[in-house]
């Protein structure tokens, strides 16, 4: 096997190395169109040219060479950038539709503004997504000159725009924008009862900045589009008193990797005499079971400070990749109602869902996709099943100076705070600038409190103050800069060295640059490299180092222990271990878990996959009767067009419900995801036949009338507000998977199934 992996990781660097080649080639010619002679008007009428003949048909690839010239001379003119060797290198492969690893630092914004160019001159749409509404709007901006020198438009989308404005950004050739506002924008758009009120051309090309994160880590993220939220019941608090009154180990256990709680005979027993509710097991209490369920996972396996944070009286999830606060993020609603009770406050209903769809399925409406990040090659086997993308690697401009030391690994977590508190405090008497990446708001402000007892300032950026973000980090490259951070400073961040100051810049670079320190390491190797990335841009001296102990939540979670010698699990030494066989099986054990994740998504994705296949499949024939290409009256394309949308909302309120459900079909050895589709499919079937009963009865109510006042009256209208959200969807994933009813769950109600009778337990 070993050799097997060797041969294919050979193959790739082959491969990955024949194409830089040709890419070197390329951008040898691209850099040899020396266009300095030319005056702005005829580099113009260049790019007149150019247009005229991708519209006339030639094929793009034809006009690479001669439209990145133009780009590379026209951002020499208007920004003062001239493109390296390895952006035009990165620019070609984005525009063969490839997943670019470019490191941190070297310039993608640039990069991406050759193939963005290329793309719009057929006057197709072209979009290109980045991480937050600051930096579509930075980069519309700082790049736009380019776009406008040569003939083109570009604007950016921001959250909150009016209606006619995002019509007039989506309508620039170039378009900024998030890939979540893009997404919700398509969501109101599939609700548009009039044409006029949608802002999105047809989807074209694609470029997807900080791609790791928008491809995977968020990738199954739902973005929802719901009614007007209403006042919730109070169940939440009933099942959180139930939940409170169970003890693990006595009445719940934990799945292996502390994913899942699952009640055991005894707690079904407890909570079946606390509800009074008869057996749990039974179909008609699944409502019970699930609201339970729910509350036992908030209750167990919710922490605060590290799952959500409590402020100003609200929950806030915190994204588990970047360490913000997960902004408008919700669970699934029974768990947010259950969640929302742990900590004593109201919680709201999310109101009717009009519609939904994962960032995963938004993403793949585009023809043309490409991406890059820092932060590929440990998961390109995922880029590659998922989104048929090849990760290509691209040599940094200057090498890379950053020293990455290998991991200090100790027996137990009081050795590993002592230790690294005493080589923060050493590094910082010397001048140099530390950043301190933790796993959680709680992590974060505990080593903050322990590097004040040792006279150690330090700025603090977590979720709890993340509007100071720019601010902190601006700071964090500067001479005795101590920054302790969760996954926040990640993304979309530039840290420089002495703050952007040269004479502190030098300074900081003869102490050894930025000096990067993981107090753990994450479930995925990509997370660690991302932080690592911090340090050594462009060039720059820098350093990382990860701090791990026996005890860490990761090594206990997922049974990492038992890899390791029972001689280092029963000592507790204060120094570090140096067994060099610690620290392989800790990346091994990292990667087996990145595979692990790779098929627990692709197992769920089958349940979404279906679910967007009815809805393009609905929506092809929606958007047919809004443009008109259904001969219809304007009162029976209003009729058509309401009683779609309602009854997919049903449709979709129907599908929740079976899958909150779906898991007890594990228990009469049917496959939960068979059994899924065939239900759904079975109530998909009848929504022509619905759809038509309801519109030809509201026509003859109507009396054929096209007065939109008239259509008012009976309800045929878009609710009065709308509002948009991304679900959490991961834990509700967990909870209905259906290796929560294991043998002991099984087990608990086959028992309880066989014993009814003997010992007259009531059926109800």
């Amino acid at each position: 096997m070993n050799l097997a992996v060797k041969l294919i990781r050979d193959f790739k660097d082959y491969d990955n190395r024949h194409k830089l080649k040709g890419y070197r080639d390329k951008a040898e010619l691209i850099r040899r169109r020396n266009l300095e002679d030319w005056d702005d008007q005829r580099l113009q009428l260049e790019s007149l040219r150019l247009k005229k003949e991708a519209k006339s048909g030639t094929p793009l690839d034809e006009l690479l060479v001669d439209a990145y010239a133009l780009v590379c001379e026209a951002a020499k003119r208007t920004v003062g950038l001239q493109p390296y060797e390895v952006q035009i290198m990165a620019a070609i492969a984005l525009h063969e539709r490839f997943l670019i690893e470019q490191h941190t630092g070297e310039g993608k914004t640039l990069s991406a503004v050759m193939p963005a160019y290329l793309n719009a001159l057929t006057d197709e749409s072209v979009h290109v997504l980045t991480f937050n509404d600051y930096l579509a709007k930075r980069d519309a901006e700082w790049m736009g000159p380019i776009y406008r020198f040569l003939g083109l438009t570009v604007n950016s989308v921001q959250a909150g725009m009016s209606l006619s404005e995002k019509r007039e950004a989506y309508a620039a050739d170039i378009t900024y924008v998030t890939a979540k506002e893009a997404g919700f924008d398509y969501l109101r758009d599939t609700i548009a009862l009039d044409e006029a009120d949608t802002v999105h051309r047809r989807f074209n090309y694609v470029i997807v900045d900080e791609a790791d994160s928008l491809l995977l880590d968020e990738a199954r993220v739902p973005l929802v589009i719901a009614g007007e939220p209403g006042s919730s019941n109070n169940d939440g608090i009933r099942f959180a008193k139930v939940a409170r009154q169970l003890v693990q180990d006595e009445h719940y256990n934990f799945d292996e990797f502390m994913r899942n709680v699952y009640l055991n005979e005894a707690g079904s027993a407890k909570a079946e005499s606390l509800l009074g509710c008869g057996n749990l097991y039974e179909s008609h209490n699944s409502h019970l079971l699930s609201s339970l369920n729910c509350a036992l996972h908030a209750e167990s396996i919710l922490k605060k400070d590290v799952h959500y944070i409590v402020r100003d009286g609200k929950i806030e999830l915190i994204d588990e990749y970047t360490g913000r606060v997960a902004e408008n993020r919700h669970l699934p609603e029974g768990l947010q109602v259950a969640l929302a009770a742990k900590e004593g406050l109201q919680s709201l209903a999310g109101g009717k869902v009009l519609g939904t769809i994962t960032l995963q399925h938004f993403l793949s409406l585009y023809p043309k996709i490409c991406g890059m990040t820092a932060t590929a090659q440990a998961s390109a086997m995922e880029f590659e099943e998922i989104y048929a993308l090849q990760v290509v690697q691209i040599p940094p401009n200057r090498p890379n100076k950053r020293i990455d030391h290998p991991h200090r690994i100790y027996t137990h977590r009081e050795a590993k705070l002592k230790a690294l508190v005493q080589e923060i405090a050493t590094v910082h008497k010397a001048g140099r600038p530390i950043l301190i990446g933790t796993s959680s708001v709680e992590e974060s402000d505990m080593l903050a409190e322990a590097l004040a007892i040792a006279d150690v300032p330090c700025h603090v950026l977590n979720a709890k103050n993340d509007a100071k973000e720019a601010e902190i980090i601006a700071k964090a490259g500067e001479i005795g800069a101590v920054t302790v951070s969760t996954n926040m400073a990640g993304r979309g961040v530039d840290i420089r060295l002495g703050g952007g100051n040269p004479e502190q810049a030098e300074v900081i670079a003869k102490l050894g640059g930025l000096y990067v320190i993981g107090t753990h390491v994450h479930q995925s190797v990509r997370i660690d490299n991302q932080l690592r990335g911090r340090s050594g841009r462009q060039g720059d001296p820098g350093a990382s180092v990860f701090f791990v102990s026996l005890e860490d939540e990761l090594i206990l979670q997922f049974g990492i222990e038992k890899a390791i010698p029972p001689m280092y699990r029963r000592l507790r030494k204060e120094e570090a271990l140096s067994e060099s066989v610690l620290h392989s099986k800790v990346t091994h054990i990292q990667r087996v878990i990145m595979g692990q994740n790779f098929q627990i998504r692709r197992e769920l994705n089958r349940y979404s996959d279906m679910v967007e296949e009815q809805r393009r499949l609905l929506y092809e024939e929606r958007l047919g009767i809004l443009k008109g290409e259904t001969p219809m009256s304007p009162s029976e394309q209003r009729v058509r067009l309401y009683y779609i949308d309602k009854f997919w909302a049903d449709h979709l309120a129907y599908v929740s419900y079976i899958r909150e459900s779906i898991h007890l079909t594990s228990l009469t050895n049917r496959n939960p995801i068979d059994e899924f589709h065939m239900q759904i499919i079975q109530a998909y079937e009848q929504l022509p036949a619905q759809i038509i009963r309801e519109s030809t009865n509201m026509l003859i109510k109507l009396g054929g009338s096209n007065d939109p006042e008239k259509w008012e009256k009976f309800g045929l209208k878009n609710p009065t507000s709308t509002w948009t959200y991304t679900m959490n969807d991961q834990y509700m994933e967990y909870l209905q998977n259906p290796s929560v009813w294991n043998v002991g769950t099984m087990l608990a109600f086959l028992i309880r199934r066989m014993l009814r009778p003997v010992f007259g337990w009531k059926e109800f």
